[in-house]
């Protein structure tokens, strides 16, 4: 019941947003001292945020209708409160498949009744077949020249990667020292994305980046937002595009969007504060990655 509870007023908040109405933005408050309860990277392991197995495409799962793909990605080090590549796996891929289809009309397809989400690695030919990709906790991710050329590869011919939940300035040169192996900054310079730019307001108008802890944090810090104190005061929205201006590589910054899907049925209060909006920036940048 509260899945569906939560359904309903997702579309209802988000269509609201869409007509003009006043939007939920959560309220700045003061960087807590307290720590998250999240714990220690997964070395490795291929188990996703609750030891689901990764579930990786058949010839059979690519049948014309869209899939949400991640990246599973080998873990070279370990970025404070990161979960690896499986942080928020499954039930953010699921949910916000879910609440993709209610409110466009995407096809969404479908394995055993649930949205048939998909884990690809960077050499995995499938993964040519996703033209969306996301990761989580990339400042934790390690690319081999293979992997590197294979990402290059992908992005130029038109995939989207969309990485998501790194925090503070580490994280952060972690990973784009790893994705300059595929896109060199001298050739595709890391940009600000700005609110004048139309993935804010492909579908939801947004005004800026909701930063969102881990439901966690903000439950063990009194409800504070930023993961990494004064070392991630805001999230913000960066790219890499290819020459003619598409977003090739997306980044949301000193923020979590992910986990505003994965929880969005954990606890009403985290759901109200962080979920419209978290769905709001998800649908826009999905619909930007399929028509661009």
């Amino acid at each position: 019941m509260r899945r569906i509870a939560a359904a309903v007023t997702v579309v209802i908040v988000l269509a609201a947003s869409a007509l003009g109405s006043a939007r939920v933005d959560p309220e700045p408050v003061e960087a807590s001292l307290a720590e998250p309860q999240r714990r220690g990277g997964w070395g490795g392991g291929w188990g996703g945020e609750v030891g689901a197995p990764p579930k990786f495409p058949t010839v059979a799962d690519f049948d014309g209708s869209w899939h949400f793909c991640r990246l599973m990605y080998r873990q070279v080090r370990s970025q404070q409160r990161g979960l690896g590549w499986g942080t928020d796996y499954p039930n953010a891929d699921i949910n916000f498949s879910i609440r993709f289809s209610e409110l466009t009309k995407t096809q969404v397809g479908l394995s055993k009744g649930e949205p048939n989400h998909l884990v690809v690695r960077p050499t995995d030919p499938e993964l040519f077949q996703c033209p969306f990709v996301m990761a989580s906790d990339p400042g934790s991710a390690g690319f081999s020249p293979e992997d590197a050329a294979a990402l290059r590869a992908y992005l130029l011919k038109g995939g989207f990667l969309w990485v998501d939940d790194f925090w503070g300035p580490w994280a952060w040169d972690a990973f784009i020292s790893e994705i300059s192996k595929a896109l060199p900054p001298g050739e595709f310079p890391v940009k600000q994305i700005t609110a004048e730019h139309p993935i804010y307001r492909m579908l939801f108008p947004i005004t800026k980046i909701p930063q969102v802890p881990s439901m966690q944090y903000w439950r063990g810090s009194g409800g504070d937002t930023s993961e990494m104190g004064e070392y991630s005061p805001t999230a913000h929205m960066s790219a890499i595009t290819d020459q003619q201006g598409r977003i090739m590589v997306l980044m949301t910054h000193n923020t979590d969007i992910a986990d505003s899907w994965e929880r969005e049925a954990d606890d009403p209060e985290f759901f109200f504060n962080f979920s419209p909006n978290g769905y709001a920036v998800g649908l826009n940048a999905m619909l930007y990655a399929m028509s661009h």
